[in-house]
Formats: structure tokens, C-alpha cells, sequence
């Protein structure tokens, strides 16, 4: 027994050891990923900096070429204004001399160029600038990015879940295979077994869940109203129900096509997620809802008193002239 009890352990240890190498690489990926990304946005940030001074100084080129064009044409003018009276000067008809001087008496169209002068122009408003911005920039990319690693992490705690027949309330239609559900509009003659919602128009996951953590996504797309979140096993399942923690519910709704809540609390949210991911954590005792496609937390419960077993809860709601999309359990997509 003795033998057999360490050579459990060494099995539990190198798991222990595997896990750990597992996490190591992940947070290397995760690492990579967003040390990749800040330098590609450094590197165009800079590269926008780069042809913005390049652009002002062919500009102050242009005008430099330009100024030094003008020059150029009066001193070939002047030049040839003053042969002219070079050659006058030695002319001994004075009065066709008069008569010349008289059309070189105008004075030439020339610039005063003593007010004219090329400054270099400034870069250093450029400069500040694009480092603001570049800040910016990189304390939105970092969020996007920790928010993903974060969503990440939570996904490999992915599990199978599938809906339960016995607790579908019975509005309800399901899937055969148990992935997806919506409101059918017509009473189906079902028993009305202690498991069945009635009147609430819910139904359960098959899987519980007492310890560890767990995850799963549902696609919301296209609906205007619909419950999701996890319930304790000993939920009141008939008559009216207040969906709160107090009473086991650990759910977020949609209602009216964009109002977000969490029992009492409206929540805001960026944009309407087409897919919500349900991450339960029974160490930290906590319930996370994310937007899937945008990694953002939509909501999370913190300090829930799990005393009992856990299940997948759902809702598709009443279609009222729309909402007709179903409630899908989706595979999760988890990079590894």
C-alpha cells in the first residue's frame, strides 16, 4: 500500500508538472502575441512619423527650389539689363542713347528679398503627437490583448453541455441533439415532472457541476430577449420566480432587444455580443459572462455562496413578433 500510495503521488505530480508546462506555454503564446502586436504598432507608429517630416521637409524643399528659381530668373534679367547699358555707355550717338535709356529707365518687376527666408520648419509638434498617440494606442491594444489572454485562459476549462428534455418548460423546443432551443409558440402535452419549469419558460444543462471550474459559450445572434447564467440544483421550478443570486440565480438577461441586466442592475455593454461565454469558478467562488467575438466581461458575480450543485441555465424568451433565433451551444474555440 505504501509502494502503491507513492507511486500515486508520482503520477499526481508529473500531472502536476505537465499542467505547469502547459500553463508556462501559454502565457509564453500570450506573451509573444502582445509583445508582437506593440511592436507592430510602435513600428507603423513610427513609420507614420517618419513620412510626416518627410512630407514637411519636401515641402520646405519645394520652397526653397522655387524662391531660388525666382532669384535666378531676375539675376538673368538684371545681367542682361545691365549688357545693355555697358554697351550704351560706349555709344557715340547720344541721341539714340537717350532715346534706349528711356525704355531702361522702367524698373524691373524684382522681390525685395530681404524679408525672405527658409526656416527649418518644426518637428517637434509631430513628435509629441504621434507619442501621444501612440500611448493611446498601446494602452488600447494592451487592454484588447489582456482581455483576450484572459478569455483564453478561461476557455480551457471548456466542458460538453447539453440541454436537458425533463426540465424544458413546455414551450420549449430542443434540438435532437440537445445544442440548441427556442420557443415553439404551442403547448407540447409533456408530463409535468418536479424538474420541469412551468410556467418560466427555462430549461437546464444536463451537466452539473460541484467543484473546479467550467466554462461554455452560447450564441445569442439575432435575438432580442434571452437568460443565461447557472442556477444550485434546489431552484424553485414552478410558479413565479425572482431570478437573484439569493435565490440560487447567477444569470444576466437581455430585454427589448438592448437593455442588459444582472437581476436588479442594468450593465453596459460596448456592443449586442452574438456570443456569450458562462465561466464559473468554485475556488473563487465568482461567475463570469464575457462577449466572445470581443473578449470584453460583460458582467461578473464575485462571493456567491455555492453550497450545492451547479447547472447550465437557459432562456430563449417569447418571440413577441420576433426573437425567433434560437439559443445554440456552441463549440468553443479554444487556440490551445
Amino acid at each position: 500500500m505504501m509502494i502503491q500510495d507513492r507511486q500515486t503521488k508520482i503520477l499526481e505530480i508529473k500531472r502536476s508538472a505537465e499542467l505547469s508546462q502547459k500553463s508556462a506555454d501559454r502565457q509564453i503564446k500570450d506573451s509573444e502575441l502582445i509583445f508582437s502586436v506593440l511592436m507592430e504598432t510602435v513600428e507603423k507608429s513610427l513609420k507614420n512619423l517618419v513620412e510626416a517630416i518627410e512630407e514637411k521637409q519636401k515641402a520646405t524643399q519645394k520652397e526653397a527650389e522655387g524662391f531660388i528659381q525666382e532669384l535666378e530668373q531676375e539675376i538673368s534679367e538684371l545681367t542682361e539689363r545691365s549688357t545693355v547699358v555697358e554697351q550704351l555707355s560706349h555709344a557715340d550717338n547720344h541721341l539714340n542713347f537717350l532715346q534706349c535709356f528711356k525704355s531702361l529707365k522702367a524698373a524691373l518687376p524684382t522681390k525685395n528679398w530681404t524679408e525672405v527666408s527658409i526656416p527649418p520648419p518644426s518637428y517637434g509638434q509631430s513628435v509629441g503627437t504621434t507619442v501621444k498617440q501612440l500611448k493611446e494606442s498601446l494602452s488600447k491594444e494592451m487592454e484588447k490583448l489582456v482581455a483576450k489572454a484572459k478569455l483564453n485562459r478561461v476557455q480551457q476549462f471548456a466542458v460538453d453541455v447539453t440541454l436537458d428534455p425533463k426540465t424544458a418548460n413546455p414551450y420549449l423546443i430542443l434540438s435532437d441533439d440537445g445544442k440548441q432551443v427556442f420557443y415553439g409558440g404551442k403547448k407540447q402535452d409533456l408530463t409535468d415532472g418536479p424538474e420541469r419549469f412551468n410556467p418560466a419558460i427555462n430549461v437546464l444543462g444536463k451537466q452539473s457541476f460541484s467543484s473546479g471550474r467550467f466554462y461554455y459559450e452560447v450564441q445569442v445572434e439575432g435575438k432580442s430577449s434571452w437568460d443565461l447564467g447557472v442556477v444550485k440544483e434546489s431552484i424553485n421550478r414552478k410558479g413565479k420566480i425572482k431570478a437573484e443570486p439569493e435565490s440560487g440565480y447567477w444569470t444576466i438577461c437581455l430585454r427589448n432587444g438592448d437593455k442588459y441586466k444582472a437581476f436588479a442592475a442594468y450593465l453596459s455593454v460596448k456592443q449586442p455580443p452574438k456570443k456569450v461565454g458562462v465561466f464559473v469558478d468554485f475556488k473563487n467562488s465568482s461567475v463570469s459572462f464575457f462577449d466572445v467575438d470581443s473578449t470584453d466581461r460583460i458582467h461578473h458575480f464575485a462571493d456567491c455562496s455555492f453550497t450545492e450543485k451547479l447547472y447550465p441555465f437557459f432562456s430563449p424568451g417569447l418571440q413577441n413578433g420576433a426573437n425567433f433565433a434560437p439559443l445554440i451551444i456552441s463549440p468553443v474555440s479554444y487556440p490551445g
